[in-house]
Order: structure tokens, then C-alpha cells, then sequence
């Protein structure tokens, strides 16, 4: 502040000796770069304070093990203001290392620009460590309060190492103790005999090449399972869920039958009480106890790994700034639905407002010539050019509906019977602009929200939260577990591994092990 004033000082008597010349308004020139740059306490800090920044999330937590870990960073100026602004990816930079030797780990490392003033930083690791020191640095400052010492052991997401205490487990993943999807689901059953449920499942829904049920046992933190009908490919996701969890904490003994395909089983119209059936999409008209879905339990599972759109990485995918977003509706997508044809002829019709098109015809064939030519597939990511992103159900819920709520746009979600397991803790006009369910409304809903910017902004902003607080890692795993953990308190039968079950086993792995829990049997010890 002081370089300011000597140089306002410079100012005025110069202004006084030469008038209005240019050399008063070099002067100026010089006066204002000098007191910016003596005012930052690094290069292009852009009045960035290394340690007002903020740094949290799970992966800051030596026992949140997850197959990415991660933890946000919020830029924050010398005034206490975030940042909105991205700095660039660059100017960020994470490098773990072994705590007591300062050595490299084996650990991959992506920063993610929100460009909003915000990052990600999402790392893998491919052994155990006895301890870790993250260091995360703006150019060669430490920001907040780096290095954060992780105290192992700090495991990796394919060490066999449960927790054999759950409630232990799920205190450290900070998992909520309830969750009204689930409390709803599991009102329905007072106490579940599988002996019965299993025979009643079977004579009800075991129809080949129409359903597709997957029977499992878990009994001391081994799995089995039996397949029923002829499409059962779709328990590898369970699969991979299950052998998950087992590697983090210790399941508890139960029994349960998933659907394997997309529709709800257990219809409401039916005189016969409902048996318990886990499913991905749940219904107004059914009572199955819903789940994560696949798609997105699987992109948990492999973050940083074969998937390229998981939870974190949409967010760092976002599109252009808003005001620099197209304001028209997008969709693309196949005919999965009647209202999806409907909303390519209204694009057709009103090519300023919506622009929609359909990737795929399977169902609608003899519909070609009413919606035009087909469009070939394009990223993801590059929906987020639109400001307004039309959500229609598929063949059930459209499974892309977290992913839209990531990005920094706008969702219109069509009214639906269909849900996932998040959905009824989302509001209208809170966290995206409803629909009717013949989309109707759509032309003039897109018209408020260009007439109302600001509030259309914010409801996209809403979303944005909503993700970072309730779709991430952590939480789908948490629901899991306590889905399990309150459905296994119902069952009055002890689990039992039936005929014909197989056992699915932990895959192998060459990276280094080291479990710490005394009471940890290592399967792939025992197999040896």
C-alpha cells in the first residue's frame, strides 16, 4: 500500500508540472502494476492467500478407504472471498509422499479444475503405507494447512483387510445413520424367513427370458451365489460391490435376492403380500428395496480406472462458463420412450429452443421419418455447452440423471413413476425445473428459465451441491452398507449356502498387503 501512495504522490505533482500529457498517464500505468504486484505475496496470485484457502474431504482421512480417494480445494483471496474464478489447472499442484522418508508412493494423482475457484484432487493408491504426507502447494506455497499427515495404516482399494467392528466402520466413513429410501423400503417386512421368500421368488418371477434374479448368501464375510433365468450378466455389478465392501469392513451374515433387470418386480396390485427383492430402479406401483443403481456403484468402483464419467470427473467437464452456455434444451439419447420421439419433433419444430436428437432406433422403428436423421454419439461432457438439460425416462429411470446434476447446468426432469434411491430427496425448483410427464410444459418451462436467469443459475448451482454432499464414493458405499446392515436385522432364518451356489471369490492381486486388523483372515491367504 505504501508503493501506492509514494506513487499517487508521484502523480499529482507530475500531473501538476505536465498537465494531461502521456507521460502522467504512463505514470498511472506504472503506479497501478507496482502496487498490484508489491500487494501479492506470490507471482500471479491474483491475491490468492495460500492460507485462507480451504482443504477437506474424505481423502484427507486415513480410513475412508475408497478405490479414489479424494478432497476439494477452495481458493480463497486475502478479503476471506472465494474465488469463482479458475487460476488453472496448473497452478495447483498434490504430491504424496512416505511421511518418515519423504519418498515417492505408488500413488497416482489427477487436480481437477471445477472451474469455479474449487478443485478436486482424486488419487489411487496401489499398496498399503504405513503413513502419508500430502502436500498440496499453489506454484511452491503450501495452501491452508499442508502437508496433511495421513497416520496408517492407509490401505488400498484391493487389500483384504475388514473391519470386523461395522459400527466402527461406518463412524469413520461418516455414513448418516439412516436413510429414508431405505426406511421406506424395509417398512413392508416385520421379519423376512428367505427359506419362503426364496421359494415364493422363484415361483413368481423365475420366467426364462423375461426376469432375471440373482440369489445371495453372505456367511462370514464370504459370498455365494446362484443365478436364476437366462440374462443374469449384470451380477458382476453386484459382484463387484459385495467383494468391495467385504475388503473394507467385515458384512453381516444375511440373505437376499437381487433383480437383475431394469423393471421393479414387485407389484403392488398383487393380493399376496410383497417379498423383499433388491433392486436398481424402484416404482409408484411396486415395492422392490431399491438401490444404487449399477451404472453409477460401478463408476464408484472404477474411478481412475477403465470408466472415464464418474462422479468427479463430470464435475471438472462442466462446459463453458454460464453466460457463455447456449440457451437452448438438449437431449440425445435412443427411443426408449415415446416422450423421447415427441421431444425430437418439438426440436424439429422449434430448432431455437431445443435442440434434440436421437443416437439409436430400437423400439420406434417405424417412426424414422418423424424424427429425422440420426445423430451420432458425442461426449458427454459436451452437454454441458447447454444451459438446459432435458432428463426423459428411458425404458425406467434415465440412469444418467447424478451426472446432469453434476454438471453446471440446468436439469427439466420429466415427471415419473420411476425412481432411484436418491430421487425422492431431491425438490422441484430446488434442484432441477419439473416436467409433466407428456412433456407439454417443456417449451414454456425453457422460456421461464431463459426469462429468469439468475434463479435457473442457482437451481443448477442447488444440483451441483446436492452432489458433492449425497452422490459421491463415500455415500454410495454407505448406503450399501446400511441397507444391508438394517435388512440383515430382519431376517429370522440363519443364511444358508443352497445347492448349486458358487462362491465368488476376491480377485488376486500383486500389489503389497499389509492388514493391521488382528482378526482379519486374508481369503486369499487362506486359499493358498
Amino acid at each position: 500500500m505504501s508503493a501506492q501512495i509514494r506513487c499517487l504522490k508521484l502523480i499529482i505533482i507530475h500531473y501538476r508540472i505536465m498537465g494531461g500529457s502521456c507521460q502522467y498517464l504512463i505514470l498511472l500505468i506504472c503506479c497501478v502494476f507496482v502496487g498490484r504486484t508489491l500487494s501479492s505475496n506470490s507471482p500471479k496470485s491474483r491475491a490468492l492467500n495460500p492460507r485462507k484457502c480451504l482443504v477437506w474431504g474424505p481423502g484427507l482421512d486415513p480410513e475412508t478407504v475408497l478405490p479414489a480417494r479424494y478432497f476439494f480445494i477452495q481458493l480463497v483471496d486475502f478479503d476471506g472471498q472465494n474465488f469463482t474464478d479458475s487460476i488453472g489447472e496448473k497452478e495447483i499442484s498434490v504430491d504424496i509422499v512416505r511421511a518418515r522418508t519423504g519418498e515417492r508412493a505408488r500413488i497416482w494423482t489427477q487436480v481437477l479444475d471445477r472451474h469455479d475457484g474449487s478443485y478436486i484432487v482424486r488419487y489411487k493408491l496401489y499398496e498399503t503405507y504405513e503413513d502419508l504426507k500430502i502436500n498440496v502447494y499453489y506454484i511452491s506455497q503450501h495452501l491452508a494447512h499442508s502437508p496433511y499427515k495421513l497416520r496408517g495404516p492407509v490401505y488400498s482399494e484391493d487389500c483384504y483387510c475388514p473391519e470386523s467392528d461395522r459400527t466402527k466402520w461406518m463412524r469413520a466413513m461418516k455414513c448418516p445413520k439412516r436413510y429414508d429410501q431405505i426406511k421406506r423400503d424395509l417398512s413392508l417386512f416385520s421379519k423376512i424367513d428367505m427359506k419362503a421368500v426364496e421359494k415364493e421368488a422363484i415361483a413368481r418371477y423365475n420366467q426364462r427370458g423375461s426376469h432375471s434374479l440373482c440369489h445371495y448368501s453372505i456367511i462370514d464375510n464370504k459370498i455365494y451365489r446362484k443365478t436364476h433365468g437366462e440374462h443374469v450378466g449384470f451380477k458382476m455389478f453386484m459382484d463387484n460391490i459385495l467383494l468391495s465392501l467385504a475388503r473394507k469392513v467385515k458384512l453381516p451374515d444375511m440373505e437376499f435376492i437381487v433383480n437383475l433387470g431394469d423393471w421393479p418386480l414387485v407389484t403392488k396390485k398383487r393380493a399376496d403380500p410383497p417379498i423383499p427383492i433388491f433392486s436398481w430402479c424402484g416404482s409408484d406401483d411396486t415395492n422392490d428395496i431399491v438401490m444404487p443403481t449399477y451404472d453409477i456403484t460401478e463408476a464408484t468402483l472404477e474411478t481412475m480406472g477403465r470408466v472415464m464419467l464418474d462422479m468427479l470427473s463430470v464435475q471438472a467437464n462442466t462446459g463453458p462458463k454460464w453466460d457463455n452456455k447456449t440457451a437452448q434444451g438438449f437431449f440425445r439419447g435412443r427411443d426408449s420412450r415415446q416422450e423421447r420421439l415427441d421431444l425430437v419433433k418439438l426440436s424439429r419444430k422449434h430448432p431455437g429452443i431445443l435442440d434434440a436428437k436421437l443416437t439409436n432406433m430400437f423400439f420406434f422403428k417405424h417412426n424414422k421419418e418423424e424424427v429425422g436423421e440420426l445423430v451420432k454419439h458425442i461426449s458427454f461432457f459436451d452437454f454441458f455447452k447447454y444451459k438446459y438439460q432435458i432428463s426423459l425416462d428411458g425404458t425406467v429411470a434415465a440412469y444418467r440423471l447424478p451426472y446432469l446434476l453434476a454438471g453446471d447446468a440446468v436439469v427439466f426432469k420429466q415427471d415419473s413413476p420411476y425412481y432411484e434411491y436418491f430421487y425422492k430427496d431431491l425438490i422441484p425448483h430446488e434442484h432441477y425445473i419439473p416436467i409433466k410427464r407428456d412433456i407439454s410444459d417443456v417449451l414454456d418451462k425453457i422460456q421461464w428459465a431463459k426469462d429468469n436467469d439468475e434463479e435457473a443459475r442457482q437451481i443448477a448451482k442447488n444440483a451441483q451441491k446436492y452432489v458433492q454432499d449425497h452422490l459421491l464414493a463415500d455415500e454410495i458405499f454407505c448406503y450399501h452398507m446400511v441397507l444391508f446392515e438394517e435388512y440383515s436385522k430382519l431376517l429370522v432364518s440363519k443364511p444358508h449356502i443352497y445347492k448349486e451356489m458358487e462362491r465368488v471369490d476376491q480377485p488376486t492381486s500383486r500389489n503389497p498387503c499389509r492388514c493391521h486388523h488382528p482378526d482379519s483372515n486374508d481369503v486369499r491367504r487362506d486359499e493358498l
